[in-house]
């Protein structure tokens, strides 16, 4: 079986921007993955994906080099790493790294919630505190970024008025008897029972 090589017009025109694109979002995704790695604190796992993409990086801008008469290389290298950066966040949401904390302001009584998310598994502080239209209490919870959803839709069932917001956690020191990695199935089949 004979295999055909195509010509230098063909590869040209459309293999070698096809690669050079391929090539930038391979490295893109990576790059995007490998910075939050590092926000992370992840240092191997980065200091692996930034000598990968860029490896990556390095082969594809050599080829854009050695074909600059190529106008299609130009728009192939751009939008691979426009692509490269949509897919590098959609990988990271995928695998969800690292913890949160929801910080939840609410003017009712918020003594059933922060119940709830003892026993789902997740830490609580809960203070007393005054707004603008008069006193409130401000739940603290430390989560998995995994588990983030299961803590907002018990938010939403005890307080759908609450208003929240979500932060990223560098660190968290895991010595305390609530275990911040648990899944969130107790907090749901909790929500099942209460309806």
């Amino acid at each position: 079986m004979n295999f055909a090589l195509p010509d230098s017009g063909t590869f040209s025109l459309l293999l070698l921007p096809l690669l050079v694109f391929v090539a930038r979002i391979i490295d893109v995704s990576i790059g995007t993955l490998r910075i939050i790695f590092v926000s992370r604190s992840l240092k191997g796992w980065a200091a692996v994906l930034g000598f990968f993409e860029s490896l990556i990086w390095v082969l594809a801008i050599g080829q854009v080099m050695q074909n600059l008469t190529n106008v299609m290389t130009y728009i192939a290298f751009a939008l691979g790493f426009a692509t490269g950066n949509y897919i590098g966040v959609l990988i990271e949401e995928r695998i969800a790294l690292g913890n949160l904390i929801v910080r939840i302001i609410t003017r009712k009584d918020a003594v059933a919630l922060s119940e709830h998310l003892w026993k789902a598994g997740y830490g609580v502080t809960n203070l007393r505190a005054r707004g603008e239209k008069g006193p409130v209490q401000v739940i603290f919870t430390v989560c998995r970024r995994r588990n983030v959803q299961d803590v907002l839709k018990m938010v939403k069932h005890f307080n759908p008025r609450a208003f929240y917001t979500i932060e990223d956690v560098r660190f968290v020191q895991d010595n305390l008897p609530v275990n911040v990695r648990r899944r969130g199935i107790v907090s749901r089949l909790a929500l099942r029972n209460r309806k």
